[in-house]
This record gives C-alpha cells, sequence and structure tokens, in this order.
C-alpha cells in the first residue's frame, strides 16, 4: 500500500530561518538564486484592558512613529474577541543604521502616542514576547525543494509584509507540500533509493496563490529604502500596490545584508529615551519575566560566538555594543572585567527568548543560535 511505504523526504518549518534550515541552505546553496533576505523584530504585548474600553474586532496598523522617515516600522493593536482583552505590536526593521536604536524602547514610546494610550490606560499587561520576521518577500525566497526535503511554514519567508501576515501562506506552503508527496508516493517518484528532490513542490508553490500574493507586494519593503524614506514609500505603495495591484513590470532590489547597514557609533546620535513609568510603559527585564521564558543553567550554550575576541574589539569598539539594544530580552551586556581596565560581553542566556535577532543583526556576524535543551524558552500562552 502507498501509505506503508517510508521515503527519504522531510518537510523543514521554523520561524524566521531557524537552525536546521540556516545549515541547509548553506549545505545545498539554497540561497544562491535569490537576494539576501531582509528582516524585522516584532515586539508584542498582551493587555488586559477595562470592559467598557474593549472594542472586539477593532485592528489597528501605523507606520512610522516614532521612528524617523528613513527607518522602516509600524504597529499593529487588535482588541481581542476573547475578554478584554488587547494584542498590541511594534515592528523595527533589522536594516536600521542608527546603532544606538533600541527596538524596544521604540516600542514603549509607540505606546505613548494618545492613539494608542487611550486603548491601554487603566489595563494591565499580562504578557511579553519577540520574534524576528521575514521581510524579503518574492525577492529573497530561496530554492524550497532539496535532496531529501522541502522548505515549508516560516522558513522561506512567506510573509506578506503590508499586512504583516504569513500565517495562511504557511499553511498553504503544508498543504501544498503534503499533496505533491502524495503525488510523489502514488507515481513513484519517491523512493528509497536517495534523498530525492520533490520537483513538482516547487512547480506547485509557483502556481499558488502563495507567489502570486508574494509577487504583487514585492516591491513595497524595497520602496521605502530611497533618500525618500516613509514618504517614497507610501506613494509608492499607494500607486503601484494599492491602485495597480502590483502589476507593475519591474521588480525592486532589497539593499544587501541588516548585518551590514549599522553605521559607526562616531557617525550615529544617540537617542534619548523615556523612562518607563510602570504603568503604560516598562522596563526591560519586569517586560522579560513576562515572557515565561526559562533555560536549565547547566545545559551547553545555545547562544555561540565564532570568535571570543570580536564582541569588545569590533562591536563594542566600532558600534557601542548594538547586542545590548536590538536583543528584546537583555542577553547581551558589556561589564567591567574583573582584573584591570577594560569591558567583556557577559551572555544572560537564561533570558533568551528565541527571537534569534542576534544571528540576524550583529554586524560582525560573531553570534550563532542554536537550538537548546528541550522545554526551555519562552511560554506564549494565549499570544
Amino acid at each position: 500500500q502507498w501509505y506503508q511505504r517510508r521515503v527519504r523526504s522531510s518537510g523543514i518549518n521554523a520561524e524566521y530561518g531557524g537552525h536546521l534550515s540556516k545549515q541547509l541552505m548553506s549545505k545545498f546553496d539554497l540561497r544562491k538564486n535569490c537576494q539576501p533576505m531582509t528582516y524585522a523584530i516584532g515586539i508584542k504585548e498582551l493587555w488586559e484592558i477595562p470592559e467598557e474600553k474593549h472594542q472586539p474586532g477593532l485592528a489597528l496598523h501605523t507606520v512610522g512613529w516614532p521612528m524617523d522617515r528613513n527607518t522602516y516600522g509600524g504597529s499593529f493593536l487588535y482588541h481581542i474577541n476573547d475578554g478584554p482583552l488587547v494584542a498590541a505590536g511594534f515592528v523595527t526593521a533589522l536594516d536600521y543604521k542608527n546603532p544606538y536604536l533600541w527596538p524596544f524602547k521604540e516600542m514603549q514610546r509607540w505606546k505613548t502616542h494618545p492613539r494608542i494610550a487611550k486603548h491601554l490606560d487603566g489595563g494591565e499587561r499580562l504578557m511579553y514576547g519577540a520574534r524576528a520576521l521575514n521581510e524579503g518577500g518574492f525577492q529573497s525566497l530561496p530554492e524550497i525543494a532539496f535532496p531529501g526535503g522541502v522548505m515549508i511554514g516560516c522558513s522561506p519567508g512567506f510573509l506578506n509584509v503590508p499586512k504583516i501576515k504569513g500565517t495562511h501562506n504557511a499553511m498553504r506552503s503544508g498543504i501544498i507540500a503534503a499533496d505533491t508527496t502524495f503525488e510523489g508516493l502514488t507515481s513513484g517518484e519517491l523512493t528509497m533509493d536517495k534523498g530525492v528532490t520533490l520537483s513538482n513542490y516547487r512547480e506547485a508553490m509557483k502556481q499558488s496563490e502563495v507567489y502570486k500574493e508574494l509577487y504583487a507586494c514585492r516591491n513595497v519593503r524595497p520602496s521605502f529604502c530611497t533618500p525618500l524614506g516613509l514618504w517614497g514609500g507610501m506613494m509608492y505603495t499607494g500607486l503601484f500596490y494599492v491602485v495597480f495591484g502590483g502589476r507593475e513590470p519591474w521588480t525592486l532590489k532589497h539593499h544587501g545584508r541588516d548585518s551590514d547597514q549599522l553605521v559607526k557609533a562616531s557617525d550615529a546620535k544617540p537617542i534619548d529615551y523615556p523612562k518607563p513609568d510602570g504603568k503604560l510603559t516598562f522596563d526591560l527585564l519586569s517586560s522579560v519575566a513576562l515572557s515565561g521564558t526559562n533555560h536549565e543553567g547547566d545545559q551547553p550554550a545555545h547562544l555561540t560566538l565564532m570568535n571570543d575576541d570580536v564582541p569588545v574589539e569590533r562591536n563594542l569598539g566600532v558600534y557601542d555594543g548594538p547586542e545590548q539594544r536590538f536583543c528584546p530580552a537583555g542577553v547581551y551586556e558589556y561589564v567591567p572585567v574583573e582584573e584591570g581596565e577594560g569591558s567583556r560581553l557577559q551572555i544572560n542566556a537564561q533570558n533568551c527568548v528565541h527571537c534569534k535577532t542576534c544571528d540576524i543583526k550583529c554586524p560582525s556576524q560573531n553570534i550563532n543560535w542554536v537550538v537548546p535543551e528541550g522545554g526551555g524558552g519562552p511560554v506564549y500562552n494565549g499570544m
């Protein structure tokens, strides 16, 4: 029977580009024919608000403030149907240039806007979390079929950026993978002789609604990376995406790797963020506590460095230690050395919420996020 046969094929599905998918992309050179992926860090809070303020089904999206016009970012605020709950989140593109920018504090500052604060005033923050998002879209899709497996779910980058929506495409890719695997089994294409490439999955995806949707919005994200910044991106998106449905005959290019975008600290202006008030805005460590994250203290390190000298010599020396700021969990901090003068990088791995931003944004590409022991990490019940 076909359902009793075993084949050497599997699907790889993970957030942003997990540890396994990153290795597979390198081993099989799956990114050779696409542009570099560009990412964002999304930070989210779950609030319980007074019943009289609850508007079930209300969805609010913003773009711009508190970012400057040359830094891509936006937000969402959803009144959830279950209970008087609100999900509030802010997304910061990881191609930002100022090493002093702090995504967590940008999110806290965003909540102080009157149009946002009025939804949260008098409420209680219940949960906190963060994760990286693939924003490269159509231009950055890797080869999705390789010997012995296929890329499905979030790993390849099926996020629709203007809609901040990707779950539907992730599910569609899994359905198509199952259908094409079934076809391969019944046709005899899948065998135990060797690791086979499920080529019909690749072709089926190219003809699917997933690719059609990503093609239509392919130029939205790169249109913001011009000298006009936010204003240029808004005008381009309004005309070519909203009005013409993404039918323009050209495809814009991304700028390169996010890790290459920071300017030197000496060329950047420090950002003065307001102090948290403990009611609407909060400090980082009390936020991490709400993620429920936990790792056993004696497990092997899951945040590893390629070179122990790079953090102080380059990241701190040139960029003033940006990992202290782009990490949304307080994992990285520079502390005085025990003897003599100077600083060293301290990694508080137990704080990690598995967003993988450090693996993406480190300007030296010196941090390698690997899978921790099972059971460790954040607990996102209800998020």
